[in-house]
């Protein structure tokens, strides 16, 4: 259900770009208005305002989905510890016929330095 929610999401943000690309702007943009664009097929009033109610509509619906998804995504967290998601390991215990572990090293001492010194 999310991954449909995410995919009518997407489009509708793809088809918002490009609506508002389409749009006829003060300085012309990619605007489709103006002086026989359409062909006489529509005015520059009626494009506009298809433009403005197509733009609203898919700005409504991103927002509704962008919400719809933000409550998909809370109802995923179920708050749980750190503490206890990390399993405790238990030490192994060596077998019975193990050899005893040796005594540890000393520490060799440093040697007298090899260049003479001066005095």
């Amino acid at each position: 259900m999310e991954t449909v929610v995410l995919v009518i999401h997407l489009l509708l943000a793809v088809s918002l770009v490009g609506v508002i690309l389409i749009q006829r702007s003060e300085g012309g943009g990619l605007g489709i208005g103006g002086s026989g664009g359409m062909g006489g097929m529509m005015t520059a009033r009626s494009t506009a305002n298809l433009l403005t109610r197509t733009t609203a509509i898919l700005a409504g619906s991103f927002m509704l989905t962008s919400m719809v998804l933000a409550i998909m995504a809370g109802k995923h967290n179920t708050p749980t510890s750190l503490i206890q998601a990390i399993p405790v390991e238990q030490p192994a215990a060596p077998p019975a016929n193990a050899p005893a572990p040796a005594a540890p090293v000393e520490p060799a001492t440093p040697a007298a330095p090899s260049a003479p010194v001066a005095q």
